[in-house]
């Protein structure tokens, strides 16, 4: 009787983690770039009281087995990288990629993170860096005088400065692409980290070799959809509901018996 206690256990455990999934995606609603977090559980061990297959005479076997099970964990907190809508901005440096890709962006330590934030700005030296100063690699440095920025759907860079006739290439944006994109560890500031899962970065130019392309005065919104949310929020309050009444029920069942010795 006390093992439906503790399957119950594990269920209110789990449903209390995909909550707490579903608020982060409804927190992160409005984030650009922001990939919706996606709970996965999976069945515990299971007690084998009886055999599938077991002998029950010398030419019959069982059909079916008696396994019970033990409960549910937590396996992961997958993100889910389809694409966000793009809107418009106006802004020179707001970047949308459209399709697969990581911008690449130099953290203090000397490594490299990974975006999909596309909203750049120029520190004081021209370079063009993250809303935190972090910046965007291969470097990109905005010429003193600069009237207007282009960036190709290629990632090519170019400005027009005062004073000049024909714009002046300033470089090219590359974004790096993962065979496994679900494996990078997210790690707050809209950036993610590279790992043994997700695989060795593939850098390229936009739009070419299976990258997605620029799309300059644009923003990647988040790809949270609320209703969807909302429904799974009613879902996973109904199943903790459900658990909860699970324990309540064995309770009363082990008082029953208590109360009748």
């Amino acid at each position: 009787m006390t093992s439906a206690l503790w399957i119950a256990k594990t269920g209110l455990d789990a449903q209390q983690m995909r909550m707490a999934v579903i608020t982060n995606n409804l927190a992160n609603v409005s984030t650009t770039g922001f990939k919706r977090g996606r709970a996965q559980f999976e069945d515990l061990m299971y007690q084998n009281v009886r055999q599938t297959g077991g002998q029950t005479s010398q030419n019959t076997t069982l059909p079916s087995g008696l396994s019970l099970g033990t409960g549910v964990r937590n396996v992961s907190t997958a993100k889910v990288f389809t694409q966000g809508n793009i809107v418009q901005t106006g802004n020179n440096l707001d970047l949308a990629i459209n399709g697969r890709g990581f911008f690449q962006i130099l953290m203090p330590d000397g490594t490299t993170a990974y975006s999909r934030d596309g909203a750049f700005q120029t520190n004081s030296t021209g370079e063009v860096v993250t809303s935190n100063g972090y910046p965007l690699q291969p470097a990109i440095t905005i010429p003193a005088n600069t009237q207007s920025v282009t960036v190709g759907r290629d990632g090519s860079v170019s400005a027009q400065i005062a004073g000049q006739t024909a714009a002046q290439t300033i470089g090219t944006i590359q974004i790096a692409d993962f065979i496994n994109p679900t494996g990078l560890q997210p790690i707050g500031q809209n950036l993610f980290m590279e790992s043994t899962a997700s695989g060795s970065p593939q850098p390229g130019n936009p739009d070419a070799s299976g990258l997605g392309s620029l799309m300059q005065s644009a923003l990647e919104t988040s790809n949270v959809n609320v209703v969807q949310e909302m429904v799974d929020m009613i879902e996973t309050q109904r199943a903790y509901e459900m658990n909860s009444k699970a324990i309540a029920t064995t309770d009363q069942m082990l008082q029953y018996i208590n109360n009748n010795l």
